[in-house]
């Protein structure tokens, strides 16, 4: 996974890269997104993940699939993500 920074989209929501972990869920998709910080005080690089739930309205994301998510109203108690593409699909 590559080092991506929170990005505006052009209505000022938030978005993120990330991959797709599980798509156990009916018509929800966990992402995880990767993230690469300079620690402090160890002026060492740390990966921090952060898994997202999304909404998937078609359910066509698969573990793998490198996608898009933009913030969107709260859909449940936990998902406040939509997905918006898929940029590529796993092998």
């Amino acid at each position: 996974m590559e080092d991506q920074t929170v990005k505006k989209a052009r209505s000022g929501k938030k978005e993120f890269v990330g991959i797709v972990r599980s798509d156990k869920m009916d018509k929800t998709i966990v992402v995880a997104v990767e993230n690469k910080a300079l620690h402090p005080l160890y002026k060492k690089y740390v990966t921090r993940i952060k898994r997202l739930k999304a909404h998937d309205e078609a359910n066509e994301a698969k573990p793998g699939d490198r996608v898009r998510v933009v913030e969107c109203r709260p859909v449940s108690k936990e998902k406040c993500w939509k997905l918006v593409e898929i940029l590529e699909r796993a092998r």
